[in-house]
């Protein structure tokens, strides 16, 4: 399992704690509630809104998944956005690198900036490492309800992602070459009680997207019909 570890370890409750609110703000700063409500756009949208967090180890297939449910609810007049991990490291998180403390700012940004989807009625799809358990637990607890928040574990085992490694930071992470990489040189945290667990490395990307569909209309995000069933 090479640097995959499981989430049980001491302190982790005081962990959580200081994460959630270690977290400066400005004290000049009122939040502004707009008259259009995110019920109001959740209506339009024929949907509600909320995050799908795909979470897994390099090459487990998140960016494939989440891209794939993403054209299946917009085929189905969902109004969704897919925040991939490379695309946001160019613009957003731009200044980071990935010690444990910039990864952990990676994913405080990310969490918020999903919020703000959420907020306007959107089904956002974030395809990200995001190793540490006590970092998907923030965003959690970001969002105003439990169930904006939607876990989808994809469970893939480490053989198989090395594998599929097209950018070959695997082989170059064994070598040396790249420090702190998830899975060889710095840990992988398995959520316990993850929402979905895809097993991306048996099933094909069609029957995923269907596990993580049914899921969706099972919780009521959105609506099943007989086109979509």
């Amino acid at each position: 399992m090479g640097a995959v570890q499981g989430c049980s370890r001491a302190g982790r409750d005081h962990r959580i704690i200081h994460a959630m609110t270690s977290t400066s703000q400005s004290s000049h700063t009122v939040w502004h509630h707009a008259t259009v409500t995110r019920q109001r756009r959740e209506q339009l949208n024929g949907h509600r809104g909320v995050i799908l967090w795909f979470t897994g180890l390099s090459g487990s297939g998140k960016s494939t998944l989440a891209h794939a449910v993403e054209e299946r609810l917009h085929q189905q007049g969902c109004r969704t956005f897919v925040c991939d991990g490379d695309n946001v490291r160019h613009g957003l998180c731009g200044d980071l690198g990935f010690s444990r403390e910039d990864r952990a700012e990676n994913i405080r940004r990310i969490g918020q900036m999903a919020r703000l989807f959420v907020e306007s009625g959107m089904i956002v799809l974030t395809a990200f490492i995001s190793p540490f358990a006590v970092d998907r637990q923030r965003v959690r607890m970001m969002v105003e309800r439990s169930e904006d928040f939607i876990e989808v574990f994809c469970d893939c085992p480490l053989g198989i992602c090395e594998q599929r490694d097209v950018k070959g930071l695997y082989q170059r992470a064994r070598k040396g070459e790249v420090s702190d990489f998830t899975g060889i040189s710095s840990p992988y945290e398995p959520p316990p009680h993850a929402d979905l667990i895809v097993k991306t490395g048996e099933r094909t990307v069609d029957q995923c997207v269907q596990e993580v569909l049914a899921l969706l209309y099972a919780r009521g995000v959105v609506p099943l019909t007989r086109e979509n069933v």
